[in-house]
């Protein structure tokens, strides 16, 4: 070949370079000037991962190759191409196993006396990967340049690292943007909400927490439903030394079973149907963070064997791909139900429960913290903006402490502000606070902001102010999920 076709082949190739390509083209591309220079039935650019070679591109071997892994000590031709710095040419009749026996097309068994050579790639002076170029005629080779080879060799590993960091830029911008969105629309919190108590149960949690967050044990957290497993999260967090990095949450029962694998691991394109892009999963927007898992006793049997691999190694696959992700996260799990239970009925993986209760923590019920009650009372107004009002007289305390949680529910539910929904989680009430009143939810208050209510008569209004109906005057307060 002529230096000018020399030339225009290398200048083809470096004008790949700034287009933004998916790797498998950006490879063909490069193997396709390769045989342009060096006339071959077959090509093939592998990288090395420990100690195997990886196809990452073919030209001219069968397409099941690329599927293929190639441990070095299996494969002494390999593992002689590779140990050598610069490019090497095999004897034709070279006694050492062909790893393409089988794998040229238009060839089956066997290959026979063959011309063979490759040249290692090196980035920033380590190995890696690895130029293979096979040729049917014996003296395919015998008037090759191996210095043009050995140039083509330094160039295709400029290919590789381009591609890479492009890759690399892509892939990140993308769960940058995804994370973005994850934290704008779940409940994920840059400043945890405080945790609000003084009594004996509740410092006994602030100290656990304190000795838990320290670490990078798995902590299952476990108590009933409404009692702050999400906040105890929260606080874990804020105190580990991934607090600079991102707390990501699943609730695994609001996922249907075929789509939670997609949301925890992520999925490539084509993966199922209506998987038109590739798109990271919640341990990979959480790596260098945590991750919580609410909800861990609905995730589905399947689903717990892969969780459990990736508790165990840190590596994880996307759905639909045979690629690994190391990913470095911390673990959080909240559950209301007693998983030891469910382990016994077999609804739950035994190993994946020991690995979850490395830490396990237990938060307390309202009605086991005492005085607590009035705290929260007090503590939640403040939450929410509003006019001050007229103190709660102090006998009014009684009957809240005095309440059990169910009557405290009953409460709240009688007690929701004029534009909250029926059944709203989101706001509640507690009776004989020493809170403020909210305007709003007096008569006068509802009255003036909504001019279409209609009028109460005097001695209505005057029986209404003797005689309050239930619920008529408390506090309206948020209620922490």
């Amino acid at each position: 070949m002529t230096s000018s076709a020399v030339l225009a082949t290398f200048v083809r190739l470096i004008g790949t370079l700034p287009r933004e390509l998916p790797p498998p083209e950006r490879y063909q591309h490069l193997l396709g000037a390769l045989r342009e220079l060096f006339p071959c039935n077959a090509v093939a650019l592998l990288r090395l991962d420990g100690d195997c070679l990886l196809p990452l591109a073919v030209d001219g071997l069968s397409h099941d190759t690329l599927g293929r892994r190639f441990r070095l000590q299996d494969h002494p031709r390999l593992l002689t191409l590779l140990q050598r710095r610069g490019p090497t040419r095999l004897a034709a009749d070279c006694q050492l196993p062909d790893p393409y026996d089988g794998l040229v097309q238009g060839q089956t068994g066997q290959l026979e006396v063959h011309d063979c050579m490759g040249c290692p790639l090196y980035v920033d002076e380590h190995p890696w990967g690895l130029l293979t170029l096979d040729a049917l005629d014996p003296q395919a080779f015998g008037t090759v340049d191996l210095d043009l080879l050995e140039a083509f060799g330094r160039l295709a590993s400029v290919v590789v690292v381009v591609g890479e960091r492009i890759s690399s830029l892509a892939q990140r911008a993308q769960r940058e943007q995804q994370l973005a969105r994850t934290l704008a629309e779940g409940p994920t919190l840059l400043r945890p909400r405080e945790l609000i108590g003084h009594s004996a149960p509740m410092r006994h949690l602030r100290a656990e927490i304190g000795t838990v967050a320290a670490t990078d044990l798995t902590v299952l957290i476990g108590g009933e439903t409404g009692v702050g497993k999400e906040l105890v999260a929260q606080a874990i967090h804020a105190r580990s030394r991934r607090a600079q990095q991102p707390l990501i949450t699943l609730n695994c029962a609001a996922l249907p079973d075929n789509l939670v694998e997609s949301e925890l691991f992520g999925h490539v394109r084509g993966a199922f149907t209506g998987a038109v892009r590739e798109r990271c999963g919640k341990f990979e927007l959480a790596d260098g963070g945590t991750l919580l898992l609410d909800e861990i006793g609905e995730l589905p049997m399947p689903v717990q064997a892969k969780l459990l691999r990736v508790l165990q190694s840190g590596q994880l696959q996307r759905l639909g791909s045979d690629r690994e992700h190391h990913v470095d996260v911390r673990v959080l799990a909240a559950t209301n139900r007693d998983l030891a239970a469910e382990v016994r009925a077999g609804r739950f993986r035994a190993d994946l429960y020991h690995r979850l209760s490395a830490y396990p923590l237990a938060v307390p019920p309202l009605r086991e913290r005492g005085r607590d009650v009035l705290l929260l009372a007090g503590g939640f107004p403040g939450r929410k903006p509003c006019a001050p009002g007229p103190a709660r007289p102090a006998p009014g305390r009684r009957c809240t402490t005095g309440l059990a949680e169910p009557a405290l529910a009953r409460q709240r539910a009688r007690t929701r502000t004029p534009d909250q929904p029926r059944g709203g989680a989101s706001t509640g009430a507690t009776c004989g606070s020493s809170a403020h009143l909210d305007p709003a939810c007096t008569p006068s208050g509802f009255a003036a902001s909504n001019p279409t209510a209609p009028r109460r008569s005097a001695r209505r209004a005057t029986d209404h102010r003797h005689h309050p109906a239930p619920g008529r005057g408390c506090t309206t307060v948020p209620v922490d999920s």
